[in-house]
């Protein structure tokens, strides 16, 4: 799941970036309308969290602008505006949800759940493959119902090639998947959790096995 993150308080953002990755979520993060707006036409989001008080305008002004290009990635309004006047001109100029600052994470997380619900963001649940299976819903992995534990990044990993089982993901859709865009990645970041990822999947006998075309990207796929 990736995540824009708009937020000028670099405290807040921090915090904020630390909490959502514990749950197994890249988070891009911008500072300003301007970066925000490059972000969001640049890459994919599963959602938006938009601080509407940024150095150069109002965050709510990059709702209609997103949503003229038909982009139609959920937007949870962050702010200190509580006024309901200030709530349903945010919800008229296209944002999903409101959250009035200050929030507590665990109802953040809540209301991101639930717009990531919503019809145009329903996912399966379950991904198999061999004796794997992926709960995405509780981020849980197991090997004919044994969990195996994975850190992270490996996770995020699997869940990429689990997406696409037998076909090639390319190493750029990979690190996209993997790492946030302001992630400091040494080269052989990603080809390191591959192989660990690939190591502990050939330990608990999982019937999946990783390969890949160097340069090119890897593929996941069942074998007997």
């Amino acid at each position: 799941m990736r995540i824009l993150l708009v937020e000028d308080e670099p405290e807040l953002a921090s915090a904020l970036k630390t909490a959502l990755r514990r749950y197994d979520m890249v988070v891009d993060h911008a500072a300003s309308l301007l970066e925000a707006g490059d972000f969001a036409a640049s890459e994919n989001y599963d959602a938006i969290l938009l601080d509407r008080q940024l150095p150069d305008g109002d965050g709510l002004t990059l709702v209609p602008k997103i949503r003229a290009r038909g982009n139609a990635t959920p937007v949870l309004v962050l702010t200190a505006r509580s006024d309901t006047s200030d709530k349903v001109d945010g919800l008229d100029m296209g944002a999903d949800d409101y959250l009035a600052k200050p929030f507590a994470f665990e109802e953040l997380l809540a209301r991101l759940r639930a717009l990531l619900r919503r019809p145009a963001n329903v996912q399966t649940q379950v991904i198999r493959a061999g004796d794997l299976a992926f709960d995405l819903g509780h981020r849980e992995v197991l090997v004919r119902g044994e969990p195996l534990t994975l850190p992270r990044r490996e996770l995020l990993v699997l869940e990429a090639l689990l997406r696409r089982t037998g076909r090639m993901v390319q190493r750029s859709s990979l690190m996209e998947a993997v790492f946030g865009l302001d992630d400091e990645i040494q080269s052989n970041a990603l080809d390191t959790h591959v192989s660990r990822l690939r190591r502990k999947l050939a330990e608990a006998d999982a019937k999946v096995e990783i390969n890949g075309v160097r340069g090119v990207g890897y593929l996941l796929r069942e074998i007997s």
